[in-house]
């Protein structure tokens, strides 16, 4: 999926950015726009039937997902580079999604994002197969939806700017920063509390 998705961006740029990706945005006929946005839902729709299809219960689909998420980006970008030679660095900016906005930031961010789906996946696969099942509390879900909401923020920051075929110029990191740590202490909260309700 990750070639696919990095070989379709090949052609559009070739078709659209023939001197190399840049910011900027080029609106694409209206037509082709719609094909574009219906692509990226389909390739969601995809990695969430990898989740419920691999998966028994609700966190493991999730988790499943996550890992074929964090996965398929990750090599996408890798793709990106073997095919293209692109990005320069992994602080080049890229145009991350379109729905519902345009999500934009450093190649980095969500490299950062899915290495941290892929780790946390494994650490919830890991305990089911220890037949411990992992649950969050009540506080722990309202906490956690916070880090999501957080680094959705920091990607569609510039989309104003970008939709008005402008340069975005400014990634919030301290979003992506309090997102992830949000996310890693309700983790780390919830593996210790299962794991100690476990041995009891």
């Amino acid at each position: 999926m990750a070639y696919l998705e990095s070989a379709i961006v090949v052609y559009l740029r070739e078709l659209y950015y023939p001197d190399g990706f840049s910011f900027p945005i080029k609106f694409i006929p209206i037509p082709m726009a719609i094909i574009e946005l219906g692509r990226e839902a389909a390739t969601i729709f995809m990695l969430l039937a990898v989740g419920f299809l691999a998966g028994k219960k609700a966190w493991t689909r999730l988790a499943y997902f996550m890992f074929s998420f964090g996965v398929w980006d990750t090599w996408y970008y890798i793709w990106l580079k073997i095919f293209l030679n692109w990005p320069e660095s992994l602080l080049t900016w890229d145009l991350l999604f379109l729905i519902p906005v345009p999500w934009s930031g450093p190649v980095i961010a969500p490299v950062i994002v899915s290495l941290s789906l892929i780790i946390g996946a494994v650490i919830v696969l890991n305990l089911e197969e220890k037949g411990i099942d992992f649950k969050l509390t009540k506080w722990e879900w309202r906490i956690l939806v916070i880090a999501p909401l957080l680094i959705f923020i920091s990607f569609i920051w510039e989309a104003p700017k970008i939709l008005r075929l402008e340069v975005p110029t400014f990634y919030h990191w301290e979003l992506l920063i309090i997102g992830e740590i949000i996310g890693i202490a309700i983790l780390i909260n919830a593996v210790g509390r299962l794991k100690s309700k476990g041995n009891m």
